[in-house]
């Protein structure tokens, strides 16, 4: 019997929210084949894709740093995948690698989009998502090439219990700084202080959270990275140091806005008197070091100073809007990934 194969295709852009059953058509058509493939392309079956808060981004028509998903187009992801079939020497049927192959179960990728690469010794298959995909990367890029974090500097993350921020911290205490982390829920809170060291870890929704950021940073704020924008952004800024640096990664407050406006800064006159550089980062500009990154990356993982906590959504690919909802409503912890088929089912 011919293999059916579950896909989510854009079926209109949300004005706000995305809304479960109404922004994509879920569709159940025949399954590609090992027929359908052409020399330099590999079938492929989703095992755990990434849900990512860029993906509400990716449904806006408004310019981004990659084209928006079309109407009628699939939904764009990347998943850990296992390899059925192959035409590339690149890899073999068996092989467990990344690709974007969009919200699906199976699908045909070119072996230029394969990313095939070793896992440190006793890794779970998710850290191809987790310190070793995206999320790592960026945070890596991020503290290396923006931030310069110096010994004893204070670092502040927003979404520090997040995917990247989790990660931000901890390179930068790798780093020697002292890192204070803000969250969304005093469980997220112990989690950074107690299990990934952080110095210090706020909660933004405390009616103190202004006074408590003021007393975690006495000597202001040397590095900030702000997931969040909005509110957050403005509110460190009045806590910047002289020539501090602020790596802007996302702006979650505002992805699901009716009007597409966040809040505006207020505070954008601390950015002049403490000569501040404010600088936007995607690691699409770094792909060629890569490799290098994820060498000292895995490294840090062996040696135990590089931890991964992973959501794990399951019920298969029938559950990605509400895992797509989990990340704006903070119902996650770490790196948060669908469960499209596990691992050891064959």
């Amino acid at each position: 019997m011919a293999r059916l194969n579950l896909s989510y295709y854009l079926a209109e852009r949300p004005s706000a929210e995305i809304v479960p059953g109404k922004t994509f058509e879920a569709r159940t058509e025949p399954a590609p084949t090992a027929d359908d493939l052409k020399d330099g392309e590999a079938l492929v079956e989703t095992l755990y894709l990434s849900l990512d808060p860029a993906a509400r981004g990716a449904v806006n028509s408004t310019r981004s740093y990659a084209p928006p998903v079309e109407i009628d187009g699939l939904m764009r992801g990347t998943a850990i995948v296992r390899v059925l079939s192959s035409k590339t020497s690149k890899v073999k049927p068996g092989d467990v690698v990344c690709a974007p192959c969009g919200w699906t179960e199976v699908a045909i990728v070119p072996e230029a989009q394969i990313d095939s690469f070793e896992l440190p010794k006793g890794s779970d298959v998710t850290e191809r998502l987790c310190a070793l995909g995206d999320t790592g990367l960026t945070a890596y890029f991020g503290i290396t090439t923006i931030a310069h974090p110096k010994p004893g500097e204070t670092v502040v993350v927003s979404s520090a219990a997040g995917a990247t921020g989790s990660f931000v911290g901890q390179i930068a205490k790798i780093y020697g700084a002292r890192v204070v982390g803000i969250a969304g829920s005093d469980e997220k809170c112990a989690w950074l202080r107690n299990d990934l060291g952080f110095d210090a870890a706020l909660n933004y929704k405390s009616p103190s959270f202004r006074e408590d950021l003021k007393a975690a940073t006495p000597d202001f704020v040397d590095v900030y990275w702000d997931n969040v924008g909005g509110e957050l952004l403005d509110a460190v800024l009045e806590r910047a140091a002289k020539y501090a640096r602020f790596v802007l990664c996302g702006a979650i407050s505002g992805y699901n806005s009716e009007t597409k406006q966040t809040v505006g800064v207020r505070n954008l006159i601390h950015a002049i008197t403490q000569r501040v550089t404010l600088k936007g980062l995607l690691i699409f500009d770094h792909e060629a070091e890569i490799p290098r990154a994820r060498a000292e990356l895995s490294r840090w993982i062996e040696e135990g100073k590089l931890k991964s906590r992973v959501t794990v959504v399951r019920g298969g690919l029938r559950e990605v809007e509400a895992g797509i909802a989990m990340l704006y409503s903070g119902g996650n912890i770490g790196k948060t990934i669908l469960e499209v088929k596990p691992l050891d089912d064959e």
